[in-house]
């Protein structure tokens, strides 16, 4: 498994922008697909967008068009851009790393859109 650290989140008004970074470490070059997900209060955790080792990406429908996932394979490094935020993108954001089909998880970052 690799130990994965999220950082960027906070509280940011309707229409914003955050930066979400995830920074892996351990076997970071067996990693295959990275990603980030989310979880609001009283819903279940739900995928966000992915991005594999040949930066091959896929996003959950109601992002499209405003995220944009990237990666930086050497340094086992994930980023989520993250435009026109609106008050239901709030959820804690979390890392995910799968490693010969084992997924590790980070600790999540909380973002909040709200006036």
């Amino acid at each position: 498994q690799v130990r994965l650290v999220e950082s960027g989140g906070g509280l940011v008004q309707p229409g914003g922008s955050l930066r979400l970074s995830c920074a892996a470490s351990g076997p970071i070059f067996n990693i295959n697909v990275m990603g980030w997900y989310r979880q609001a209060p009283g819903k279940q955790r739900e995928l966000v967008a992915t991005i594999t080792t040949t930066a091959s990406t896929k996003y959950a429908e109601s992002v499209k068009g405003r995220f944009t996932i990237s990666r930086e394979n050497a340094k086992g490094t994930v980023y989520l851009q993250m435009n026109s935020l609106k008050p239901e993108d709030t959820a804690i954001y979390y890392c995910n790393a799968v490693l010969y089909n084992i997924n590790s998880w980070g600790q999540g970052t909380q973002v909040t859109v709200s006036s």
